[in-house]
């Protein structure tokens, strides 16, 4: 066959432009692609929810790719290893209750749950406010190219609603602390020290509705908290993503 070049660039932008005008409406959109947000956005498109993920850098995996600095291997505990079968992801057992998985594989399996599971991503997207109305609860996002924000250009953004939004920017909790800044009655105390267990132990308590229609997971839970940090143990964040995935599908009745 011979190439036309206007025809690669025309099928780029006609499918991403239904992709994006497809999602101007949907039931959850998972802000952050870290280790939570994928598991909670892989969960949801299997409950049958209408879900995109978004994610301001070009790549997927948040924090996972690195493992533990820049040594890429995780760990699991225990309590999550299902998780680590339910997204078919390799593990080895380092000592009774501690397993060993690699963080590309474990990325990429995550990220593949999702696409199987009918999640849209739009990468290199960032969020730079929400939408709250009348009924004083988020309904939407404000979003921009990436770039756009990095340039510092003037440039406007456009809106996307959705019914529940689930906020895994991680450490930064970005989402929560829009809704903070703005005058919601949330309060983001930011993350504590390291202590693995405590937040571990503590991190599915913190994964809730913490703003009418607006979730927090991973870090970004313990972050609202004022929960402590856990370094490159990957268990909480998998089970925070779930917990987070099965509250909003609870909400919209599935």
């Amino acid at each position: 066959m011979t190439l036309n070049e206007v025809t690669i660039s025309r099928a780029i932008l006609e499918e991403q432009h239904r992709a994006l005008i497809d999602h101007l409406e949907m039931d959850a959109a998972v802000i952050g692609g870290g280790p939570s947000g994928l598991a909670c956005a892989a969960l949801l498109g299997g409950r049958g929810v209408r879900c995109a993920l978004i994610e301001k850098k070009l790549s997927i995996g948040g924090g996972m790719w690195g493992g533990g600095m820049m040594f890429p291997r995780i760990v699991v505990q225990e309590e999550a290893r299902r998780l680590l079968d339910r997204f078919n992801i390799a593990y080895k057992e380092f000592e009774e209750g501690y397993y060993v998985a690699k963080s590309v594989e474990a990325v990429s399996k995550l990220t593949a749950a999702a696409c199987d599971a009918g999640v849209e991503f739009f990468n290199l997207t960032s969020v730079e406010d929400v939408m709250v109305r009348g009924d004083g609860r988020v309904g939407g996002l404000v979003i921009n190219w990436t770039p756009v924000d990095m340039a510092g250009l003037h440039v406007d953004p456009l809106t996307m609603a959705c019914t529940y939004t689930v906020d895994a920017t991680g450490h930064d909790a970005m989402i929560a602390r829009m809704v903070e800044r703005k005058g919601g009655e949330l309060r983001v105390k930011g993350e504590s020290f390291m202590w693995a267990e405590r937040a571990e132990s503590q991190i599915l308590a913190h994964t809730k509705e913490v703003f009418p229609g607006l979730f927090v997971t991973g870090m970004a839970a313990n972050a609202v908290a004022g929960e402590c940090r856990m370094g490159p143990i990957f268990g909480g964040m998998l089970l925070s993503g779930e917990r987070a995935a099965e509250l909003v599908a609870e909400r919209l009745g599935r």
